[in-house]
């Protein structure tokens, strides 16, 4: 359909399991690996033997011995699996970081996990409530979700209302707004109803802090840059975790993808206050072979229908996939 007003859809995909098996040797070892010719969600798995075959190292952020995981194709198995490693329980998990045990939101765990990255688990610590007064419209907030039903900040900016309430951190998860739990609401919901809070009125946070070693006590940092050029995911090539449909085993992203998702995850922020790797990669590949904004349109209801985005975003982000293709971005 055109450009306008579009509807939110439910649709329901069977997730697969990535078959896995265990090799010796390597930081993060790499089994049998064929590049998968599932290139879009949703889409049918390919044959049993072209599936990746990977075991990942892993530890507890604040501190713990080092664990093998394997066998998991989303977000969601990911934390099943680690918490079975260190035997606790997936909700205590807040969010993951790639190669550093840090709250580095430039190493954040999203859709994609390079074949010998290294996965850090940040888990629950001290709980707070905080009352805030908003005297702006902007909190200076940029809320982010671990893809399993934990929104939390990943970013703060400098001179804000939230800047000024040292207690609030960049990796805390938002639990409750004025006595309301939101656990389970997706990021850009939260954004929204902190963006609808009323101004000139106090409002009550409980925040959840990821647990800290005493080497990761530190001066606050303000989160992730947004300009970073740091690259998604590392080593010979990437995991590619979807919420709908199979993981895939594909190349690092070429310099138009890295491009193209750093804008349009830029936009996201801009237009809605979230950051999301993943889904601003998934907008790019659906609007890789697109021809024009109807067409990009309609691909993104198709895929991303639980979205209601804006006609104004939908064309920024035509004009940012179009631009990194001529290599203006």
């Amino acid at each position: 359909m055109p450009l306008g007003p579009w509807r939110k859809k439910n649709k329901s995909t069977k997730e697969h399991l990535v078959e896995n098996e265990e090799v010796s040797g390597g930081h993060a070892g790499v089994g049998s690996l064929s590049k998968s010719t599932v290139n879009g969600a949703g889409l049918p798995p390919p044959p049993a033997n072209q599936r990746p075959k990977l075991v990942f190292h892993t530890q507890l952020a604040h501190g713990s011995p080092t664990g093998r995981i394997e066998g998991f194709s989303n977000v969601k198995e990911l934390y099943a699996k680690i918490a079975e490693a260190f035997n606790i329980t997936p909700p205590e998990i807040l969010f993951c970081t790639l190669n550093t045990h840090k709250i580095d939101m430039d190493k954040l765990l999203g859709g994609q996990i390079g074949l010998e990255d290294f996965i850090f688990a940040h888990i629950k610590g001290i709980r707070k409530e905080v009352e805030v007064y908003k005297s702006e419209e902007a909190l200076g907030l940029t809320i982010t979700d671990n893809g399993a039903g934990y929104a939390f900040i990943k970013r703060i900016k400098e001179g804000s209302v939230v800047d000024g309430v040292k207690v609030i951190n960049v990796g805390d998860h938002v639990e409750c707004i004025n006595g309301r739990n939101i656990v389970g609401t997706r990021h850009y919901e939260v954004a929204c109803m902190l963006k609808e809070l009323p101004k000139d009125k106090s409002f009550t946070l409980k925040l959840v802090e990821p647990m800290k070693s005493f080497e990761m006590l530190e001066p606050r940092s303000k989160g992730a840059k947004p300009a970073s050029d740091n690259k998604i995911g590392t080593g010979r090539g990437t995991l590619r975790l979807r919420s709908k449909g199979p993981a895939t085993v594909e190349e690092e992203p070429t310099e138009f993808e890295e491009k193209a998702i750093k804008k349009v995850d830029d936009l996201l922020e801009s237009y809605m206050g979230i950051r999301d790797t993943e889904l601003a990669a998934t907008m790019v590949e659906v609007g890789r072979d697109k021809k024009n904004p109807d067409e990009f349109a309609m691909a993104l209801d198709e895929t991303l229908g639980d979205f209601a985005f804006p006609d104004e975003f939908v064309f920024d982000v035509w004009g940012a996939i179009g631009d990194a293709k001529q290599g203006r971005v």
